[in-house]
């Protein structure tokens, strides 16, 4: 963060309005600073919103009926079991909100932005080859580091190195992966709770040099879980690195392990085998509502 090369590119927006009803798209259009623009919303039975950092903008005066609904859904294919969908190649992202029978009533498009210029402070460890967890606050850009990271290893480095997309946040809901990896592979998590066992999957089938996991801690597994899973990055300090985030400060990781011993040998073997990045540096979200107020 704070690189003077840093930048911001959304992806094609037009991309994602292909998936929205035409009166929508119009109004998208007509808006005046569409650079800004966070999301689009439309709720069954109110009117369709744009948001900003700080701000919303209704688009239409009519409300959203089952027709824009199913326009939108039958544009985009399934959902997954976290209820979202995106667009190959982007960062953007469709979740779904579903009613009591499963039916889909409202939907969020999220438009997707890829930062560069973001890994400045943890360049030079990247080069080394060491293993690193970047621990911090969510909005401060652990993702952005990790997406740039894979990115950089991959191309420019020349390592093979495996991507285990917890959330679908570094490379983007599509089957196929964001340009901003580069040459990276990813592998996505149908659930989280599965996240140890995709990790599992990415050492023992696809011989990584360097695997990237964004959101260790997401949600609790159970000690047998968590203790093939630190076993196998403890392995790793022998045959490559691994590069982690986490929202989770080593005082709270009990709230994954479930317990002390386990929290303790896990914390053990990280600060044995990794650089350890505690950010504290302000929100980028936060900022970014700041300046849209300003």
């Amino acid at each position: 963060m704070g690189s003077r090369d840093q930048r911001e590119t959304m992806d094609d927006l037009d991309v994602l309005l292909a998936a929205l009803p035409p009166e929508i798209v119009d109004a998208i259009h007509a808006l005046p600073d569409r650079e800004t623009l966070i999301e689009v919303v439309l709720d069954l039975g109110r009117r369709p919103e744009a948001r900003y950092p700080s701000s919303e903008v209704t688009l239409l005066e009519r409300e959203v009926v089952e027709a824009d609904i199913a326009y939108v859904v039958d544009h985009i294919g399934s959902f997954g079991d976290d209820n979202r969908a995106g667009i190959e190649r982007t960062l953007h992202r469709i979740s779904a909100i579903r009613n009591r029978n499963g039916k889909v009533v409202g939907l969020t498009c999220r438009i997707g932005r890829a930062v560069y210029g973001t890994i400045e402070i943890i360049a030079d460890f990247i080069e080394t080859g060491k293993s690193i967890l970047i621990m911090g606050r969510p909005g401060i850009g652990k993702t952005t580091m990790l997406r740039e990271a894979a990115r950089v290893l991959a191309d420019d480095l020349g390592k093979r190195v495996v991507v285990v997309d917890t959330s679908n946040e570094i490379a983007g809901d599509g089957d196929i992966p964001h340009p901003a990896i580069g040459k990276a592979r990813r592998m996505q998590v149908r659930t989280p709770s599965l996240q140890h066992e995709v990790m599992i999957e990415a050492v023992e089938n696809h011989n990584p040099e360097v695997i990237v996991i964004d959101d260790l801690g997401y949600v609790q597994q159970s000690r047998e879980e968590m203790e093939v899973l630190f076993t196998l990055l403890a392995e790793r300090y022998e045959r490559g690195s691994v590069m982690i985030t986490s929202n989770l400060p080593f005082s709270k990781w009990e709230a994954i392990f479930k317990d002390p011993m386990t929290t303790a040998a896990a914390i053990d073997r990280l600060v044995h085998h990794c650089v350890i990045l505690e950010l504290n540096i302000p929100s980028y979200r936060m900022e970014q509502a700041k300046r849209s107020q300003a």
